[in-house]
């Protein structure tokens, strides 16, 4: 269906400068024969037209004026010249009603910020690492510049609204100032939570002259696209508002705005009136016919971080009727993001799209360029002009963990703190990870810290993997009591992760020999499955299982390999940090072949 759309929409370009046959099916449909283009050029013609009779009234009003002996000369009438008290009476007036009126006027007022495509610098080939989604959006920004062909010749309603659903930073909004600027038209932005107001019925009446609005610049301009951020500020589920005044009033706004862009103007309104008021003197056969009413091209973008939350009757056909889901870039995607701002961005020839997609799984694309602004941030301090990967792997750490420094340990306390994370280091090679920095300095709350990651992006984790990570995590405290007899503080974190781990096996993914999902469950109490799976007495024993069960193991692992966890040790407490290849280097000169091997 959207290729036969194309293919028609495209033959009626056929004032187009670029030819039907060159134009590919991921191109906006421009021109001076899109419908909206056509609309647009109507209206102004129309404007133009309404400002010469204007001007001709005016113009023949003076010199009639002129002519009949009784000048317009500007000045203050003779009456209020004549009596200076009326003059400041009717002045008090205007402020007083002035004073009263303005206040109202303003809280009633939409509080949208009207953009226009020269405001913008954002075009859709702006946009990576985003194929599908930009495709869907080319496909409704095509359906929107030609709403009249479209339902002309094929019969079909073009989409009123689009709801963009997805994580902070994803490009939700960038999308949408893209689509605006491509089409030309007005982009009306609003965050919901501007809607709201502490004076009752103001919230519906913001909303409706918003729409209102809306209406007008569409039937002005040959379309207009409004993007509401935030949506679930004002259309959230009614059944979740409870009883809250004025709330649940808002969805109720929205859902009967957003069938309201057939609905006539004023100057509509008054016209049927009047044709109303003649045809009661006429015979039914010989009645006027009443203006016809024309639909508003209008497409509305509204942003939410969860559709769940939504109330159902915004999302049926008509209303909000195609999601779009921006789901974390892949590593694919991250590489094409990552390629598009070094363009930008001065960087030497070690860093590269493919190194920056492998080590950003999990990031937006906003965090992707704020992690290169950090890295070019990392490179003037050290008094380069040019990023370097190893500044990008500094910016990485600053942002997440937070800035090294030296708290000045005692030489015991240090040797402490090198062999736990050198414990977690060595487990996590043998365990496959990629380690990428082990350190003994301070970074926020960590002591030290051990970076590791996937050595290949995965999406689906199995028991076994559970188990590793598990390991991963207790290896501090077995390196400890090791070699200490004890372990300190420092586990306090680790523990919560293993125990984070396990939880999840035994309560959400079945991988401790029960199927239930206490993840389903509505505990009393338990606000998240931790504490759902904790105040089971069977599930926690399980969990207690798995946890004895991985300590044991690494107890095992640092036996084993002592030689190579005394070695990295005494690394971290000579050089402070180590980054993945020091790591690598010294477990693989511990000559064990398990080692060596990773």
């Amino acid at each position: 269906m959207v290729d036969t759309v194309h293919s028609v929409i495209l033959c009626y370009g056929v004032s187009m400068s670029t030819s039907p046959s060159r134009l590919h099916a991921d191109q906006v449909i421009r021109g001076r024969g899109v419908d909206a283009t056509v609309n647009r050029e109507r209206q102004r013609q129309h404007r133009l037209t309404r400002l010469l009779v204007m001007l001709s009234v005016a113009l023949g009003a003076f010199w009639f004026a002129e002519l009949s002996g009784h000048p317009l000369r500007p000045g203050i009438p003779a009456v209020l010249r004549n009596s200076p008290e009326l003059a400041i009476l009717l002045l008090f007036m205007v402020l007083i009603a002035a004073m009263m009126l303005i206040p109202m006027m303003a809280a009633g007022r939409s509080p949208h910020t009207v953009l226009r495509a020269s405001d913008s610098t954002i075009r859709l080939d702006d946009v990576v690492g985003a194929s599908q989604t930009r495709r869907e959006a080319i496909d409704s920004l095509n359906l929107f510049l030609n709403h009249e062909t479209f339902t002309r010749e094929l019969g079909g309603t073009p989409r009123r609204g689009l709801l963009f659903e997805g994580p902070p930073g994803t490009g939700k909004t960038y999308l949408a100032k893209a689509m605006a600027a491509e089409a030309g038209v007005p982009f009306f932005f609003v965050s919901a939570s501007e809607f709201q107001s502490h004076f009752y019925g103001m919230t519906n009446r913001k909303v409706r002259r918003f729409f209102k609005d809306l209406r007008k610049a569409a039937r002005a301009e040959g379309g207009a696209i409004a993007f509401i951020d935030e949506f679930d500020a004002i259309g959230t589920a009614r059944s979740l508002q409870g009883s809250k005044d004025g709330i649940s009033g808002s969805v109720n706004e929205l859902l009967v705005q957003m069938q309201s862009f057939d609905l006539p103007t004023g100057g509509q309104k008054m016209a049927s009136k009047m044709i109303d008021a003649f045809n009661l003197l006429l015979p039914p056969e010989r009645a006027v016919a009443r203006p016809k009413l024309k639909h508003a091209n209008i497409l509305v973008i509204a942003a939410t971080n969860s559709a769940s939350t939504l109330d159902p009757a915004l999302l049926r056909p008509g209303r909000f009727d195609r999601t779009l889901y921006f789901d974390l870039p892949s590593r694919r995607d991250r590489a094409e993001i990552a390629a598009y701002y070094l363009e930008r961005k001065a960087h030497d020839e070690t860093v590269t799209a493919a190194e920056i997609a492998e080590v950003t799984a999990g990031y937006t694309p906003v965090k992707i360029e704020r992690l290169l602004d950090e890295a070019l941030i990392m490179a003037l301090r050290h008094g380069r002009r040019a990023m370097t990967s190893t500044d990008i792997i500094d910016a990485q750490l600053s942002s997440e963990v937070g800035l090294s420094h030296d708290v000045g340990y005692s030489a015991d306390e240090k040797r402490r703190i090198a062999v736990h994370e050198a414990g977690h280091a060595l487990v996590a090679v043998l365990m496959g990870r990629d380690v990428k920095l082990a350190s003994v300095l301070r970074r926020s709350a960590s002591l030290g810290l051990v970076a590791h990651g996937e050595s290949e992006e995965r999406f689906l984790q199995t028991p076994e993997d559970a188990l590793d990570m598990i390991a991963v995590a207790l290896a501090g405290r077995a390196a400890e009591m090791h070699e200490y007899g004890s372990a300190s503080s420092g586990v306090a974190s680790d523990l919560a992760v293993a125990t984070t781990i396990a939880s999840q096996m035994v309560g959400q993914f079945g991988a401790a020999g029960s199927l239930i999902s206490l993840e389903a469950a509505q505990v009393p109490g338990a606000a998240n499955l931790v504490a759902k799976v904790l105040s089971d007495e069977v599930s926690r024993g399980r969990v207690d299982d798995i946890l004895n069960a991985a300590a044991d193991r690494t107890a095992c692992i640092m036996l084993e390999h002592r030689i190579a966890l005394i070695g990295l040790a005494d690394a971290l407490v000579m050089y402070d940090e180590l980054d993945g290849d020091q790591v690598h280097g010294i477990l693989a000169a511990a000559c064990t072949p398990r080692l060596a091997d990773s």
